[in-house]
């Protein structure tokens, strides 16, 4: 593609050479870069990717956009100058590959908690609706029926637009995906037109990155603020912050709501270990999901789907044939008659939301909740005593481990979680700096009727550590444990 029409609607000076060259692909990394190539400096967190500008040249590079141009020009080369690269990033992948999202009738979802139940179940059930999906979430990209492993929760503007092209590709009608703040706050979602957002909730998360809760409140707001008029934002009437994150949007504002009158209404009835019988929509229905948070949930997906223009009957009907995401209140059963629960909480608000389920199926199963929770390290530090005080609230057996300490020592993780515990709390708390140790030791502990919930990691396949990744899974290590019970029961 001629980079005029790469650059077409986005503001820039070209500074020198022309604009009529062919170009290959757009990079953003010097080391990706091929023969032909456009390069664009950004200035990132860790680097400044104007320090690689010849570097990106020597490997063939045929032209480049920076916000700061070389004192020398090399011949041949276009140089063009963007006052904030990051911020058009997203317009010119979206011009390389004909906006994608405007053939693809698109759904972002933000909030805290529930953005990966929320995205694939909306994939799972428009696919059982008879429609080719694409989903981008924290877990995988789906195209279809085809999956990748996901890295980041938003992939960078690049990636995106590339996976929303291969969606249009394979025929995909509808794509749903998880946008986080810090992907709108880098702009990782320019050039990307939205059919629909969705609103599930906001708690505290991401301060290391927002540094106040207000930074990262607004930047889930401009979400909302940048849909277009025919767009749909559907937003939780119960959250605090619900009709604030849409007060300024342009889209049509939609509710939903498990307390309030709201335009898609749901009532809890009764809940189980292995699903919940509610009211959606005045229909009662059973779903093979738990706890009012993925009341919630199912409330959103339902909403958007008829907003997307899905039949009320049919919807329903699919709805309650829906089951868990991996890693999100995913529980096993141990034929020793104890259950573990993992799910990905890691923040306060997630942990409570889970705990409370628990605590009220096991005034019915009258068995204890035991617990095993860490917390991220390099994360924001200020959440860990915090999330420490809410699993001790809940749970009869408190362990604390490690999460993915990175390169932080998991010891000092465990001393901050503990400040949120009182003494006597303390007495009755374990200390497990290793994880697979944590995991075995609840449960050894676990009696028959008892729930073991392990939180934080839910899908993670890894533990980082001192910056290195290695192979871990929580549900591998609850499997494993089962095997031996089954083992010395023989």
């Amino acid at each position: 593609m001629k980079l005029s029409k790469i650059m077409r609607g986005v503001p820039h000076e070209l500074i020198a050479g022309e604009d009529s060259i062919e170009i290959g692909q757009i990079c953003a990394d010097s080391r990706s870069v091929g023969k032909g190539d456009l390069f664009v400096a950004l200035r990132g967190l860790v680097t400044d990717g104007h320090r690689f500008i010849d570097q990106a040249l020597d490997r063939g590079a045929a032209a480049v956009i920076c916000e700061t141009v070389p004192d020398e020009y090399r011949p041949g080369i276009a140089y063009i100058r963007i006052e904030h690269t990051d911020v058009i990033l997203g317009d010119v992948a979206a011009n390389l590959y004909d906006h994608p999202s405007d053939k693809l009738r698109l759904v972002g979802v933000t909030g805290t908690n529930g953005k990966t139940t929320i995205a694939t179940l909306l994939y799972e059930l428009f696919r059982k609706l008879g429609y080719r999906v694409g989903l981008i979430s924290t877990v995988c990209v789906r195209i279809d029926d085809e999956t990748t492993p996901s890295h980041l929760t938003t992939p960078d503007a690049l990636t995106l637009q590339r996976y929303l092209h291969e969606m249009v590709e394979a025929g995909c009608s509808y794509a749903f995906m998880e946008v986080s703040s810090i992907a709108i706050h880098q702009h990782r979602i320019g050039g990307t037109t939205f059919a629909g957002g969705i609103f599930t909730n906001l708690t505290r998360d991401h301060l290391d990155y927002h540094k106040t809760f207000a930074n990262y409140l607004r930047a889930k707001q401009i979400f909302f603020d940048e849909l277009p008029e025919e767009a749909f934002a559907l937003t939780n009437l119960d959250e605090t912050n619900g009709m604030v994150m849409v007060q300024n949007t342009r889209a049509q504002v939609h509710t939903y709501a498990l307390k309030r009158s709201a335009d898609y209404k749901g009532r809890l009835l009764e809940e189980h270990l292995d699903g919940t019988d509610l009211i959606i929509d005045g229909e009662e229905i059973s779903v093979r999901l738990v706890g009012a948070f993925n009341a919630y949930n199912l409330l959103a997906v339902y909403g958007t789907a008829r907003l997307l223009g899905a039949p009320k009957e049919e919807t329903l009907r699919q709805i309650s044939t829906l089951t868990a995401v991996t890693g999100r209140f995913q529980t096993l059963a141990s034929k020793r008659g104890y259950y573990a629960v993992v799910d990905f909480a890691h923040t306060p608000d997630a942990l409570d939301n889970v705990l409370t389920t628990l605590t009220d199926l096991q005034r019915v199963h009258h068995g204890r909740v035991i617990t095993v929770v860490g917390a991220g390290g390099h994360r924001d530090k200020g959440k860990r005593p915090i999330m420490a005080a809410t699993a001790a609230k809940y749970s009869d057996l408190l362990i604390l481990t490690s999460d993915n300490p990175r390169d932080e020592d998991p010891r000092q993780i465990l001393e901050d979680l503990c400040e949120g515990l009182s003494q006597e709390q303390l007495a009755s708390t374990l200390r497990l700096v290793d994880r697979r140790e944590a995991i075995r030791t609840a449960c050894t502990m676990a009696q028959p009727g008892d729930i073991i919930l392990i939180a934080g990691k839910g899908h993670e396949t890894y533990q980082e550590i001192n910056g290195v990744r290695h192979h871990f899974s929580d549900v591998e290590e609850v499997h494993r444990v089962f095997e031996d019970e089954e083992r010395r029961s023989e």
